[in-house]
């Protein structure tokens, strides 16, 4: 089996962004991770405990962040 490394390529603080994010790089064909220090039951947003990191695996770091720059670009 390969040894896959992730990357991080977008750091939020906003769940619902993340989960658009992850919805459209999956769509690309991108498999993607979202990884957080959150506790449920307690929805803080107060500096590391508030990061949501989205990672992708280190190949498709570049069609990643250009998925994402293209979406930025088109809802400007």
């Amino acid at each position: 089996m390969r040894d896959e490394r992730w990357t991080v390529v977008l750091v939020t603080y906003d769940s619902i962004e993340a989960e658009i994010i992850k919805d459209l790089l999956e769509s690309g064909g991108v498999p993607v991770v979202l990884r957080s220090s959150k506790v449920s039951p307690y929805p803080v947003n107060i500096g590391k405990i508030g990061e949501i990191k989205i990672l992708v695996r280190d190949e498709d770091k570049e069609i990643a962040e250009k998925l994402i720059k293209e979406e930025i670009d088109i809802s400007e």
